[in-house]
Formats: structure tokens, C-alpha cells, sequence
């Protein structure tokens, strides 16, 4: 079942589910975060990864962390047709029962951002890693400490035969920006 914004407070503030948790959607002069009616939006991290230039392909069965390079700044600028990794600013903690699906904010996908992230497993936990890409033909301009995309939770009525903390996922527990692994 879909989970309401009654459901998302109770958890974040007893169970740490998000961390920091603000409890209300922030909206004035910038682009809106906090919790909504239905999902939680999330903001952005000063902090992105991007490829090198040098880099001619790249293969997910061989990345290697000197393939990118890591800033931090204050207004992230993507040039068009490439892409950064960013992170939330959100650390979160998912219930075994629960499925998180992650969706980038309309506000950038009319500027031509497109924002991925994979589902937030059961029993997950960490900073999100978000695949940010500029599909238009124009430089977009990205604003850190803002939203970035809403997270909507699901609770099934039964719990999965394993979670993803008890296959020992990957991305488990991640802190930083976190590369392709397989």
C-alpha cells in the first residue's frame, strides 16, 4: 500500500527512516523539498562525480574510481548530453516490509534533467548515489541543498524471503558516491 505523509513522519522520527528528516515541504524560492502529501522529496548534495574527459568508454564490468573526478560546488552546471552522479543530502533506513521508487522533479524534467535512481530495496540503507543526465541541447544549471526527486514508500502486507541487507547488497550502508560494482 502506499504509504501517507502521516506513515513517512511517524517512521523517520521513531525509526530513523530519513535523516535529517524535515518534516514539512519547504517551497519558498526554491525547489521544493521536505515531506509531501504522499512522498518525501529529497535534495541534492553539494558534492557530484563526473568523467573524466579523457575517458573513452565506459564499460560497467570494468569502471574504476580514477575515471571520474569529484567536486563540490555551490550551483552545478551540466553541459548537454552528459551526465554526473550526485548524492542525497538524506541518509535513509528502509523497513524489510518496504519499497522505495525514486522520481526525479518535474521542475528539472523541463529543463531536460533527467534523474535515476533504482528502487530503495528492503532493508537498505545509505545515502542515495543519483544518475543525474541533461538530455536537452542546453547547459542546466543544478541548485545543491534543493529537491532533486521524491521518494514514494510502499509496504507490502507480507514480508520478501530475503532483503536486500540479507543478500549483502553492494550498495548497502553506502557513505559517498558510489561507482558501478559487479
Amino acid at each position: 500500500m502506499l504509504k501517507s505523509s502521516i506513515w513517512i513522519k511517524e517512521q523517520a522520527e521513531n525509526f530513523k527512516l530519513i535523516e535529517p528528516f524535515i518534516p514539512k515541504l519547504v517551497r519558498d524560492g526554491v525547489i521544493s523539498y521536505g515531506l509531501g502529501p504522499y512522498g518525501y522529496d529529497i535534495r541534492l548534495d553539494h558534492t557530484y562525480k563526473k568523467i573524466r574527459n579523457n575517458v573513452q568508454i565506459i564499460d560497467p564490468h570494468n569502471i574504476k574510481e580514477e575515471f571520474y573526478e569529484t567536486l563540490n560546488e555551490e550551483k552545478i552546471i551540466i553541459p548537454p548530453a552528459s551526465n554526473i552522479l550526485g548524492q542525497s543530502l538524506e541518509y535513509f533506513k528502509i523497513p524489510k516490509k518496504v519499497l522505495g521508487l525514486v522520481y526525479g522533479k518535474s521542475t528539472y524534467a523541463r529543463a531536460g534533467i533527467l534523474v535515476n535512481v533504482t528502487p530503495l530495496e528492503p532493508e537498505w540503507s545509505g545515502f542515495l548515489t543519483i544518475s543525474i543526465s541533461n538530455v536537452s541541447k542546453n547547459t542546466v544549471v543544478l541548485y545543491p541543498g534543493q529537491g532533486i526527486a521524491q521518494v514514494i514508500f510502499f509496504e507490502s502486507d507480507r514480508p520478501p524471503f530475503f532483503s536486500y541487507k540479507d543478500l549483502n547488497g553492494k550498495y548497502n550502508e553506502q557513505k559517498d558516491i558510489t561507482i558501478s560494482k559487479i
